[in-house]
């Protein structure tokens, strides 16, 4: 696999960071995740692949256990807001003295500097202040937030693996490490780019929601089907316009152009009421192998039994029987191989962990009674 031999370490949080070590882990990188004393489980349902340690950082000797494991580490991963680390003495000027080649990954909301870098928030206070979710949502209605996608997994998660992987590749040549400041508001604002570079344009020279690609064009939308489900439609080129046309058996002549604006609303009418006609299935069977670019709108139950998806192996299941996407993108050479091992539960690898990166019984069993590490053996069933 592309990672294979990567060592990271992270120190557990919620969403991004947790994904984005996911991402490393299922590419070949060996991820330990460094879980909080008294965690009952990992809130992240984002394990794959990884193994667990429980340490309590707050301990000036948890600290230095860390510092041990960051030595022979190539990445530590962490989620905290601006100036958590310095507090613990773990901030990167101690640990990259400690470890130069080590790849440093901070992964915030706000960024590492800024006023709003002290504050708490969640994706959708990331996504306000990016400027993106002022562009997401109906006509005449408040913008909203879609799911926790964009800034938490997307601008945050994704963007800081890439980071992760620009500073490995950096290091083959200057076999240094460094800091990556990776944080939701600028990620999100960054895959936004497109919009930005187009403001310009006609493409949003309406209000939101009324544009062509935020709703506003009745081809580019979905509709609602006779029996409840839904398509989707994105038929935006003039050629694949007709095929849709055709497809829902009207007639072009009879039509206003498809770029009038001023027609939109009473065509989404048109098209709604064409769609009420027929279930999903049977629009299924108009559209598919067609270029219409008009698709079904499926489940998380159906998306696993779709022929496209099936032919491509697109969902695994792992040993309890739970499906998820595999990961994305396939490389043809080095693809990623998974873990179908279900996730760790909270300190399971403890002490093979500190044993592995030359902690001694001796050493291991006083920090256990210490109270600075916890274990959590899972018990062979007969």
């Amino acid at each position: 696999m592309a990672l294979q031999g990567i060592s990271v370490v992270e120190l557990s949080g919620l969403a991004p960071g947790p994904f984005c070590a996911m991402v490393l882990a299922d590419f070949g990188a060996r991820v330990v995740r460094v879980d909080r004393p008294g965690s009952r489980y990992d809130v992240s349902r984002l394990g794959r692949g990884k193994r667990s340690l429980v340490l309590d950082l707050k301990q000036p000797r948890g600290a230095a256990v860390l510092r041990r494991l960051c030595k022979r580490s190539d990445v530590l991963l962490e989620p905290f807001r601006r100036g958590v680390m310095e507090k613990l003495q773990l901030g990167p000027e101690i640990l990259q003295r400690e470890n130069p080649r080590l790849i440093y990954a901070r992964l915030s909301g706000f960024g590492q500097s800024g006023s709003f870098s002290w504050l708490a928030g969640h994706d959708i206070n990331y996504l306000a202040l990016s400027g993106v979710l002022s562009k997401i949502g109906r006509s005449g209605e408040n913008p909203y937030a879609p799911l926790n996608l964009l800034a938490d997994f997307a601008g945050g998660g994704v963007m800081c693996a890439l980071g992760i992987i620009m500073a490995l590749f950096d290091r083959t040549r200057t076999g240094k490490g460094q800091v990556i400041d990776a944080n939701m508001v600028e990620g999100t604002a960054y895959l936004s780019s497109f919009l930005w570079k187009t403001q310009k344009s006609s493409l949003w020279e309406a209000p939101r929601g009324q544009n062509m690609l935020d709703g506003g064009a009745p081809f580019y939308m979905t509709y609602r089907t006779a029996d409840g489900e839904f398509m989707a439609v994105g038929a935006i080129e003039p050629q694949f316009y007709e095929l849709l046309i055709k497809g829902l058996g009207l007639k072009s002549d009879e039509l206003p152009n498809q770029m009038s604006m001023d027609d939109w609303p009473e065509m989404k009418k048109k098209f709604a009421d064409v769609f009420a006609k027929k279930t999903k299935a049977e629009w299924c069977q108009i559209f598919d192998g067609t270029d219409a670019c008009v698709t079904p709108v499926l489940t998380f139950e159906e998306v696993v039994h779709h022929d496209h998806n099936k032919e491509r192996g697109s969902f695994i299941t792992n040993e309890e029987q739970d499906v998820s996407p595999r990961p994305a993108p396939l490389l043809l050479n080095t693809p990623a191989i998974p873990s179908f091992k279900r996730d760790p539960f909270v300190g399971e690898h403890t002490e093979e962990i500190l044993e592995e990166f030359g902690f001694s019984r001796e050493e291991i069993y006083q920090l256990n009674s210490d109270k600075i590490i916890e274990s959590n053996k899972v018990k062979a069933s007969l």
